[in-house]
């Protein structure tokens, strides 16, 4: 009986074996590091979910990238437009007057923005189109330029659908500039 607990003691502790320590890489140095890592990505995620707006507006551009919106069309949260995040340009809707933006999550987004990594269209015309509008959540990913008429540049605020690509954006433009990219 001792022998069989024995064999089957060894043969589970085989593979742990096979992990060699680097002087060069100790392992709690590594582990520590990594710690560190997690939690100023989660930090990172959670000053996302802070920072997160609805941008509810009207399509102004279509570019590969994503779409222009001039947001702060709050009516556009009524029901039955709530019902969809992509309503078409056929709905009466306006901007709110006077509407000014609120500092915390969940907020409608005033003004023109750039929003990307939108979710797939269905339907027979799965395409966007200038002057219908939008409804939905989207976490802040820097700044966007484009051109709008002839040469004329602007640049806008610049939101992402996805919670994770925002995340990973902010969390590497919060590391040191000189410090080697993992």
């Amino acid at each position: 009986m001792r022998i069989a607990l024995l064999i089957v003691f060894a043969a589970l502790s085989a593979p742990a074996q096979t992990n060699l320590v680097s002087p060069a890489n100790p392992p709690q140095v590594q582990t520590n590091q990594n710690a560190v890592d997690a939690q100023r990505y989660e930090q990172v995620r959670m000053e996302c979910i802070q920072n997160r707006r609805i941008i509810c507006g009207k399509i102004l551009k279509v570019t590969p990238e994503g779409i222009v919106v001039d947001s702060g069309y709050t009516n556009l949260m009524r029901a039955p437009l709530n019902q969809s995040w992509y309503i078409s340009g056929t709905v009466m809707a306006s901007r709110a007057a006077n509407y000014v933006e609120a500092n915390q999550p969940d907020a409608v987004c005033a003004g023109k923005v750039f929003l990307t990594d939108l979710p797939k269209l269905r339907g027979v015309e799965a395409r966007f189109r200038v002057f219908d509008y939008v409804n939905i959540e989207g976490f802040p990913v820097g700044q966007y330029t484009y051109t709008s008429v002839g040469s004329v540049q602007h640049t806008v605020r610049e939101f992402t659908t996805k919670l994770q690509n925002a995340t990973l954006w902010n969390y590497q433009q919060s590391l040191p500039q000189n410090a080697p990219q993992k």
